[in-house]
């Protein structure tokens, strides 16, 4: 009786997780991480040996983390309505912590923008820094991601109605114009005539953008995966939890950039 699958006598449609060796893995790679990125920032010898250590480390506990996630919803018909249920409501309060991660940033912005202290020069920007220019990278960028926004939308259509080439382009877009955003924000960061070290401005500027640039990464990585799967035949037009919640996580990231354009581009440069 012990040797056979429980799921066969389960009286209950939810998923009993197997133990797993990942959550203990991928915290303590996210701690060193962390560790390694403060010992970097402060110039401490070998920190950036250990930030990219805890990098890897996070990224391989992840991806065998997903590896099983996948295989469970996948191949072991675990992700019953319910489960899916539960992880949407569990990605929901994901995006709701990440909300209020970029609200404090916006905070800090709109109190040393609203009422500019002495020590900057009682001006937005402070004395000295040329804001950059929003109808010119900031646009363009803006453009290529609600753009991607639509394209991501369309392909998530096309899988509810069973077109498959669809589905495909619409995904496809969606990862190639966010990978041109990424690639333009980094020739912006090249290009801006200041530094995360240049006053008040240049921190909230470089960790409000900075911040969206890396949730850029991270959605474009989760829709990467949505759209290998696509086309491993993973997904079919009524069982696409991750792909949804990929969708959902990148509606996010431009509901935020357009409020970063407005507010620390747009206002900000004029």
């Amino acid at each position: 009786m012990t040797n056979v699958n429980r799921t066969q006598f389960q009286a209950f449609p939810y998923h009993l997780v197997d133990p797993s060796p990942w959550p203990l893995l991928t915290s303590f790679a996210v701690f060193i991480m962390a560790v390694g990125a403060v010992m970097y920032f402060h110039g401490f010898a070998n920190g950036g040996s250990l930030l990219s250590l805890g990098f890897l480390l996070t990224a391989s506990g992840m991806i065998l983390w997903f590896r099983d996630v996948v295989a469970e919803g996948t191949y072991l018909g675990s992700h019953t309505k319910e489960v899916q249920t539960g992880l949407t409501i569990g990605v929901a309060l994901f995006i709701v912590s990440e909300i209020f991660a970029f609200l404090s940033i916006f905070w800090a912005f709109f109190h040393s923008s609203l009422a500019p202290a002495i020590e900057i020069g009682a001006s937005w920007p402070p004395f000295g820094i040329e804001a950059l220019d929003p109808f010119a990278i900031p646009l363009l960028n803006t453009i290529l991601l609600l753009s991607s926004g639509a394209f991501i939308t369309y392909g998530h259509h096309a899988l509810i109605q069973g077109n498959r080439s669809g589905a495909i382009l619409g995904t496809l877009l969606t990862i190639i114009f966010a990978i041109l955003f990424t690639g333009l924000q980094y020739f912006e960061y090249l290009e801006a005539g200041f530094t995360i070290a240049d006053s008040v401005y240049g921190s909230v500027f470089f960790c409000s953008t900075g911040l969206h640039g890396a949730h850029v990464i991270v959605g474009t990585l989760f829709i990467l995966v949505g759209f290998i799967r696509m086309i491993n035949y993973h997904l079919t037009d009524s069982h696409h939890q991750g792909f949804e919640a990929a969708i959902l996580y990148w509606h996010f990231v431009d509901v935020v950039w357009l409020f970063l354009f407005i507010a620390v581009y747009y206002w900000s440069g004029n």
